[in-house]
């Protein structure tokens, strides 16, 4: 009976081991991932400057003239703010201002004209509720440009390496336990 008891408990403790190990490799593999990808965006980010933006004026832009024709194109927001002391268009995000510099807010699906424009006219009626708000711009005297949001801030890069460091750590913890485990065990069996 205790011969059977002990071969149960070193199966157990070898899934346990292997659990851990793997818990460990994930968090590894996932570091290297997130420090390939997000870092380096957050790295290069010169958004870093927190300022506060007065509204000047938005402006819905949703056709254009080519050839003479109005085309219909998706909808989009313009917004002009007066942020560090100097005049400046207001960008959602780095990818807003990546995917069209024409727009400073481009709505999420642009499927059905109807229902991007009233997103548009939405985000444009909370600008002008709030008139002054929270922007972030670069440290470069010459730029015109600040964003609403950064897409590649420090809340981000915490959001990013939670699970990675959960995964560690309860990685390291199930090891060290079975460690513990296995020297109480071998110090009980002395005695």
């Amino acid at each position: 009976m205790g011969k059977k008891l002990v071969m149960a408990q070193k199966r157990g403790e070898t899934r346990a081991l292997c659990l851990g190990v793997a818990m460990v490799m994930c968090a590894v593999i996932a570091y290297y991932i997130l420090g390939t990808t997000v870092l380096p965006l957050y790295q290069k980010s010169v958004w870093t400057q927190k300022s506060t933006c007065h509204l000047i004026e938005t402006n819905i832009r949703g056709q254009e003239e080519l050839g003479g024709k109005k085309v219909p194109q998706y909808p989009c927001l313009w917004v002009n703010v007066s942020a560090v002391g100097r005049w400046a268009v207001l960008y959602h995000t780095e990818d807003t201002r990546d995917q069209n510099q024409q727009c400073s807010y481009i709505p999420g699906s642009l499927e059905n004209y109807q229902a991007a424009r009233a997103d548009v006219e939405k985000v444009r009626a909370k600008f002008h509720e709030i008139q002054t708000f929270y922007c972030f711009s670069a440290t470069r005297e010459n730029e015109t440009t600040v964003l609403y949001q950064r897409l590649y801030g420090p809340r981000t890069l915490l959001f990013s390496l939670f699970w990675p460091t959960f995964l560690l750590t309860g990685g390291l913890l199930i090891i060290a336990m079975v460690k513990i485990n296995q020297s109480l065990s071998i110090l009980a069996a002395q005695k």
